[in-house]
């Protein structure tokens, strides 16, 4: 599964581990994403999104059917 939110775009972050003794390897810092339905009322059904946390937050503040919208404008199949 791609570790993407369809609202926000954010994407896993890379950075290193860094041991007791300073040695460094590679690590993921990955996006809190959860599949969430949402029911749209413009569209009249729900549709299912990958959102992370602060995604999330976003569709509560403007709403789903703006969110959905810009989606929709950007290609996005829903």
């Amino acid at each position: 599964m791609s570790q993407t939110c369809q609202v926000t775009g954010a994407r896993p972050g890379f950075g290193n581990n860094v041991s007791h003794s300073h040695r460094r390897t590679r690590r993921r810092f990955d996006v809190n994403v959860q599949h969430k339905r949402y029911w749209v009322p413009s569209l009249g059904r729900a549709v299912q999104l990958r959102v992370s946390a602060r995604g999330i937050s976003v569709i509560d503040r403007r709403g789903i059917d703006a969110v959905v919208a810009e989606l929709q404008a950007q290609g996005v199949k829903l």
